[in-house]
């Protein structure tokens, strides 16, 4: 019953998509994700027809976002490394991950197809993966139905499932309990979380606990951060700098009057990354820093690049608004303190890990709860919740002017990755077992 409606649900979606990528205009994220979602089918097939080797295994990585593709990725590297003859695709489901999509070490990168009986069926007969891989949640019903049909192997890495997770509900769990009871080999963060996947339909006898791979990949992209890149030491020349990371406007109408405070006690600069920096949205953004900052020096981040491309100096400057994405995890090395946004918008708090790997204590708002990572350094005292922005205020003032008071907050957090590092491999030898044990 569930099965019937879900494909009436998307054969309805997938009709309204034209209208979904007018509606939400030209270059937004939701248009991006839905032409390519359109078009994923045919993307694989074509790079299938073309490139794809029967010979060589593949093995097929999903990831929802950046997040979940960090975890990933940890994954990829290393089996790039260890068996570089196989084949490797990678898909996706948001708009954000197409920078990281681009970086990875695979042989095709794209949006995930339409989860319906056509699309899915389509592409796995195309690409005839060897297995399928899935990253922390983003189970597609359809596409695991379909791959289980052709045979492929189904593994999920870095499982997790919050205890506010929507999946525990009696419609999710009647749809997805039977893609979960597909699986052939389940990589859980920890063992709350593998019960609770075994409660939603797993079967105990495939799931392992192996860690979050995502600590790894931070903890790589650290060591590849050039620290003495001219972008580096113009932004961290000058007061000590803020880097506020993925914020909504519901965070900024938060952070910029408690910066505005900080700021007649103490210099302070700010490096602002939007999680969504359309024009319209970095417009608006900057008429309220004139207004909640009075009128500070703003600058750009692309006009800081082409300015030291072009060996031009680099006027003084309070704000920087940074109009690009990707470049975020590298921000955060020039940071004495961080807040990272999403902690007052209702899709809860962005990853952490970013500022938490480079050693920066962490400030966000009260909306937490589903952020395991945010726990941990709440915990490890390299993080601080705030409500509201009379208390950001006071944090900023406190850690931010004063070197000494930072030195605990920022030693913690990397002991939290640290700690939490050694998941790849253990994901690995999963991914290794599903292609090689096969029978």
């Amino acid at each position: 019953m569930w099965r019937i409606l879900y494909r009436a649900a998307w054969a309805l979606a997938r009709s309204a998509w034209p209208l979904a990528r007018i509606a939400a205009g030209a270059g937004s994220k939701l248009a991006r994700a839905a032409t390519g979602r359109h078009s994923a089918a045919g993307v694989l097939a074509a790079w299938a027809a073309a490139r794809r080797d029967p010979e060589r295994p593949l093995v097929w990585f999903h990831a929802a976002s950046v997040g979940e593709g960090r975890q990933a990725e940890a994954v990829l590297r290393l089996l790039a490394e260890a068996r570089p003859d196989w084949q490797l695709a990678f898909t996706h489901t948001s708009a954000s991950a197409e920078g990281l999509a681009r970086a990875l070490p695979v042989d095709i990168a794209t949006y995930v197809p339409a989860d319906t009986p056509a699309e899915t069926g389509a592409v796995l007969d195309a690409l005839r993966p060897d297995a399928l891989v899935f990253a922390a949640h983003d189970l597609w019903p359809e596409l695991v139905h379909q791959a289980h049909r052709r045979g492929v192997r189904l593994g999920l890495i870095s499982a997790t499932l919050a205890s506010t997770s929507s999946r525990q509900g009696g419609a999710a769990r009647a749809l997805l309990g039977p893609a979960y009871a597909a699986l052939d080999a389940v990589g859980a963060i920890d063992a709350t979380d593998a019960e609770r996947l075994i409660d939603l339909g797993a079967r105990r006898e495939v799931v392992t606990v192996t860690g979050d791979t995502r600590h790894d990949s931070a903890a790589a992209r650290v060591r590849r951060i050039d620290r003495n890149a001219p972008v580096q030491a113009a932004l961290r020349d000058g007061a000590p700098v803020l880097v506020a990371g993925s914020t909504w406007e519901s965070d900024e109408r938060v952070l910029l009057p408690a910066v505005a405070d900080a700021r007649s006690a103490l210099p302070l600069r700010l490096v602002i990354a939007p999680h969504e920096p359309s024009e319209a949205h970095l417009a608006s953004l900057e008429v309220r820093l004139a207004a909640d900052l009075d009128a500070p020096a703003v600058l750009r981040f692309t006009d800081l690049e082409t300015l030291l491309r072009d060996g031009q100096p680099v006027p003084p400057w309070e704000v920087c608004v940074v109009d690009r994405v990707g470049v975020l995890a590298e921000l955060y090395a020039v940071a004495a303190l961080a807040f990272v946004g999403g902690g007052f918008h209702g899709a809860g708090l962005h990853s952490v890990i970013e500022p938490a790997a480079l050693g920066v204590p962490i400030l966000f708002g009260p909306r937490w709860q589903s952020s395991r990572d945010a726990r941990l350094l709440l915990d490890a005292g390299g993080a601080a919740s705030l409500s509201d922005a009379g208390a950001l205020a006071a944090a900023l003032r406190k850690w931010a002017g004063n070197d000494a008071a930072r030195a605990a907050p920022g030693a913690a957090p990397p002991a939290v990755v640290v700690c939490r590092h050694g998941a790849a491999r253990p994901a690995l030898a999963l991914v290794l077992a599903l292609v090689e044990r096969r029978g």
